[in-house]
């Protein structure tokens, strides 16, 4: 996982510009508000690099590359933006009411979704309790 924190580009009375991408479009995007406590993700993608910006509030994000073992928890706060490898497992447990983006290069808009969505039985918060 990357995780890459993302500046203000401009700034007046009206309010800020922050870029997420430049020259670099995705294939689908969505909006994602969790509520604290809730808990997305728990699966990884074959075929489909994820990217992850959050908007407001704040997670704890469990990692696991493919074929490892070790489970890497980080802290992701408003502007930074997480990009996952192919076939990394991803969880996201919210610490606060939450509004994030989600940008896909691959399968996963619509009906899409699950035909790229490998889902783990223990949830990697869990797995990583139990180390």
């Amino acid at each position: 996982m990357k995780l890459e924190h993302k500046d203000i580009n401009f700034e007046d009375a009206r309010g800020t510009i922050t870029d997420i991408w430049v020259k670099e479009p995705k294939e689908h995007c969505t909006i994602i508000v969790t509520k604290k406590g809730g808990i997305r993700g728990n699966h990884y993608h074959k075929v489909s690099r994820q990217h992850d910006f959050l908007v407001s509030g704040k997670f704890d994000v469990y990692s696991r590359k493919n074929n490892e073992e070790q489970i890497v928890k980080t802290l992701w706060q408003p502007y930074d933006l997480l990009t996952f490898d192919l076939g990394e497992a991803h969880e996201f447990v919210a610490l606060e009411d939450s509004i994030w983006i989600t940008f896909v290069d691959g399968l996963r808009g619509g009906d899409d979704f699950e035909k790229d969505t490998y889902r783990l039985e223990v949830p990697l918060h869990v797995q990583a309790q139990a180390a």
